[in-house]
């Protein structure tokens, strides 16, 4: 499924390779900030300041797509990836794993015995007091590397590909000429 939604879109991209490798690079930009279920939006009013005031393009089709990287399955993993490096970026080498705080704030952001509001309210203090300086810093360094790498990647893979069509083209023509009758000669 991940290499029909992402892998795929990429090969079969109609653009330049730039365009598509720079669609890549802001969907995972977006994908790999602490933000999920805002990240696709994020990547459409990217797009839209970018390609309005800045006439830069990129697929935003790739960049929704790549956003889906970081999901409602997948959070978990992240968050605690991205709390862990914050809590080394920090400093904070008293509880370098992390996981006992992380999974205190975890278990009492989702309590089933609240309220809606309570919940509400308990998981916006619990995100911001309680992971938000380490899961913002910690967010950084892969936001960074996973968009480099992601753009990188891609550029070769379409350039790859826009050379594979090309080298398949001549040779079909080739193969055209070659078949073609010879004109007559007088």
């Amino acid at each position: 499924m991940a290499r029909y939604r992402l892998v795929i879109p990429v090969l079969r991209s109609p653009h330049a390779p730039e365009h598509t490798a720079r669609g890549v690079m802001i969907g995972l930009l977006w994908a790999m900030t602490p933000l999920v279920g805002i990240q696709m939006m994020l990547v459409l009013l990217t797009w839209i300041v970018a390609s309005r005031l800045f006439s830069w393009n990129f697929s935003l089709v790739l960049g929704l797509a790549w956003t889906w990287v970081t999901n409602a399955v997948t959070i978990l993993p992240f968050y605690y990836g991205y709390y862990v490096t914050g809590q080394v970026l920090l400093g904070h080498w008293d509880d370098l794993t992390g996981f006992d705080a992380f999974a205190t704030l975890w278990t009492s952001t989702f309590a089933a015995d609240i309220g809606f509001w309570e919940a509400v309210r308990t998981y916006v203090v619990n995100i911001v007091a309680g992971w938000g300086l380490p899961l913002l810093v910690g967010s950084l360094p892969w936001v960074v590397v996973s968009a480099a790498t992601g753009y990188w990647i891609s550029l070769r893979i379409s350039r790859r590909r826009v050379a594979l069509r090309a080298a398949r083209k001549a040779d079909a023509d080739r193969r055209r000429t070659e078949r073609a009758p010879a004109a007559p000669t007088d």
